[in-house]
């Protein structure tokens, strides 16, 4: 199967080319005048000119073809071509003259073809035109000085159209694939957003259902107030999805703080939350906001502590946030996917994000921004007027 889908790329591939390779058969007809020398009986050794003339269409007509597909261009069998098609047009050449040195330009049209730009292209051009010159003046003198003009203007013209084409596709391609990386970060992007929305909602409707199954027995109206706020925080939760859906989810600090502080609360932490330095951009207080909640949610699942910290501080240029718990951290296998997509994303706007045990027991992470961080499309924010 595998085989065949391969085949049916490879075909369709030189399907899109074929109708190029057809675009340079026309210019054979420049062959009419040798083809009619041969049956005007001018000709010495018809049947040998008949043959040669024969062959010279058959590899002209296989070098266009093969040209235009990029694998068959270069490989050796078509170079092979093009080195036999030289010298079969050398020698009808010198053999016939008159009608036939009009040979010359078709084999600039396939030299033009295979070899389109480099340094390959200048050292075959320079003695395929002198060739040409040479056995021009001798068989024709100057009557046919032209043929050596249309000779070098059938290299170059060919070889620079081909060679933009090239580039033209190359670049179509190009486009093609940042389209494709634009896409895949996009939805990386957005999977890490659900990832952070839904763990940290889940992990408070969690940590406040066992609130439930405690206070039920004994304090109904408690257990009442926690599944109020279950239903207010999952309700809040199809609001954040539904704005990261539609990609206007601008977090705020202010708000994942309080929330913070309720989830901790909730699962017996103690939260400690102080906060001072200069206002941040929008972008700066998103980005901080996901690295709360992100910590908080592995606080309440993870740590087992009892006192959890969160500290912003900062000067006119940067900002802190340390986020410090007295539990024993994620210790239990390799860093999360949460961490790792929030370090990247840290580091795409000019910052860096620490996490690790610290010397007196506990857990920490530590993001540091610059006060203005770059938009989500990697470009720094304009400057105020």
């Amino acid at each position: 199967m595998r085989t065949w889908r391969r085949w049916r790329r490879t075909a369709r591939a030189h399907a899109d080319r074929g109708p190029k390779g057809l675009s340079l058969l026309p210019w054979l007809l420049m062959g009419m005048g040798a083809l009619s020398h041969l049956l005007g009986g001018e000709a010495a050794n018809p049947w040998i000119g008949g043959l040669g003339l024969i062959t010279f269409n058959t590899l002209y007509i296989a070098i266009v073809f093969r040209a235009f597909v990029p694998e068959l261009r270069e490989s050796r069998l078509t170079w092979t071509l093009l080195g036999c098609l030289g010298l079969l047009t050398f020698a009808l050449a010198i053999g016939y003259g008159r009608e036939w040195l009009l040979l010359f330009p078709l084999l600039g049209l396939a030299v033009g073809a295979v070899v389109r730009r480099g340094r390959k292209l200048t050292l075959i051009t320079v003695p395929v035109v002198l060739g040409a010159g040479v056995v021009t003046l001798w068989r024709d003198e100057w009557d046919s000085i032209s043929v050596v003009y249309g000779t070098f203007i059938s290299i170059m013209v060919t070889a620079a159209i081909l060679a933009l084409d090239d580039t033209v596709r190359q670049l179509r391609a190009t486009r093609e694939e940042l389209a494709r990386s634009a896409v895949e970060k996009e939805r990386l992007r957005f999977s890490r957003d659900l990832h952070d929305l839904l763990g940290h909602t889940l992990s408070v409707v969690v940590v406040k259902s066992e609130a439930v199954r405690r206070l039920a027995p004994h304090d109904l109206d408690g257990a009442l107030t926690q599944l109020a706020d279950i239903e207010s925080v999952g309700r809040q939760a199809l609001t954040e999805i539904r704005e990261a859906v539609t990609g206007y989810r601008e977090g705020s600090l202010s708000t994942e703080l309080d929330r913070a502080r309720d989830a901790l609360s909730s699962a017996g932490i103690e939260p400690v939350v102080r906060r001072s330095g200069p206002l941040l951009e929008p972008q700066a207080e998103a980005l901080l906001g996901w690295v709360v909640r992100e910590s908080v949610t592995n606080a309440v699942r993870h740590s087992g502590a009892t006192r959890c910290e969160i500290a912003l501080d900062g000067t006119a240029d940067r900002v802190r946030l340390t986020v410090t718990d007295d539990g024993r951290g994620p210790t239990e296998g390799p860093p999360g996917t949460g961490l790792r997509g929030l370090r990247e994303r840290v580091a795409t706007a000019g910052g860096t994000l620490d996490s690790g045990p610290t010397p007196r027991g506990g857990f920490r992470v530590t993001a540091e921004l610059p006060t203005e961080t770059p938009d989500p499309d990697g470009t720094p924010p304009r400057p105020e007027c």
